[in-house]
């Protein structure tokens, strides 16, 4: 089980120490130029290359998205104590509370653990939890003043409910479309490490400190949460358990390019995503060890 939980991660290490090692040996790197790019191209084509063929039917996409809907919810109810407990803003806890990583770590150990029964289950979450991420994350993350204005210039929303309706529809995209989507996006998860990596070199001791503790609060608050929720709703068994373990993911990246546009305190919300991700390896086969 390690072998392969390795396997998921180790490619956000390698690409976090490119980027660390980039800076430290004293090249530049246009964060901003990045940021932008991943967010107005490279995200919009990642979703429409993940979710274009996914296979899942209307039910359980249903009860599984509202279920993941509201896990978010309370989590960003949650980010109110937590922020205290931090003596941090809700502002800057609210996304690293609610927005796992769903997506590049989610889903291959969601299909590790449960198989493509489950991985349709994973997608829909997926799905779920990007669709709040660019939406209510996108208005959050605003300083223009116009935040409605922000999030129709946003087009990873619309790349989302493309991908939505191709779903339910069990529609796919044309090969020519499919295959160039799948070639642009190539480039949003290794540009979002290496600048994750960039934001690390400068990190300090204390948001170290701070991420574990943060780290070792929202694991179990999100795990119980999601689990009463699945409860709550009658979620199948696979389905409970699939949303506890996709809720219990490390701290998303695009927190911290959220975060980096924003101007709220990039640097801890790197540390966040920095220790959730090696704790990880800690709780993750226990959870797994724990669901099975």
């Amino acid at each position: 089980m390690l072998a392969e939980l390795f396997a998921v991660m180790a490619p956000v290490f390698f690409g976090a120490s490119l980027g660390y090692f980039w800076i430290r040996l004293g090249y530049d790197y246009p964060v901003e130029f990045v940021t932008k790019l991943v967010f107005n191209i490279g995200t919009p084509a990642l979703v429409l290359a993940a979710l274009g063929g996914a296979e899942i039917d209307a039910q359980s996409f249903g009860r599984t998205m509202l279920g993941t809907l509201l896990v978010l919810a309370a989590m960003g109810l949650a980010s109110v104590l937590m922020a205290r407990l931090l003596g941090k803003r809700w502002k800057v806890i609210v996304s690293p509370m609610m927005f796992p990583n769903t997506g590049n770590m989610g889903l291959p150990v969601t299909l590790y653990a449960f198989g493509d029964a489950g991985f349709a289950y994973a997608i829909t979450a997926m799905v779920s939890v990007s669709l709040v991420q660019f939406t209510f994350g996108a208005l959050l993350a605003s300083r223009s003043g116009r935040p409605l204005r922000t999030l129709a210039r946003t087009p990873t929303v619309y790349a989302i409910l493309i991908a939505t309706a191709l779903l339910l529809t069990d529609t796919t995209l044309p090969r020519w479309l499919a295959n160039t989507v799948d070639l642009i996006s190539g480039f949003s998860v290794p540009l979002m490490l290496i600048t994750l990596g960039v934001s690390l070199a400068s990190i300090q001791v204390k948001s170290i400190t701070a991420g574990f503790k943060f780290s070792l609060l929202r694991i179990p608050a999100a795990a119980a949460i999601a689990y009463g929720v699945a409860q709550l709703l009658g979620l199948p068994p696979l389905a409970q358990s699939v949303l506890v373990l996709q809720m219990s993911m490390p701290v998303a990246v695009y927190n911290y390019l959220f975060a980096q546009r924003a101007r709220r305190e990039p640097e801890f919300v790197a540390g966040l995503v920095f220790c959730s991700t090696l704790l990880s390896f800690l709780y993750l086969p226990a959870l797994l060890a724990l669901m099975h």
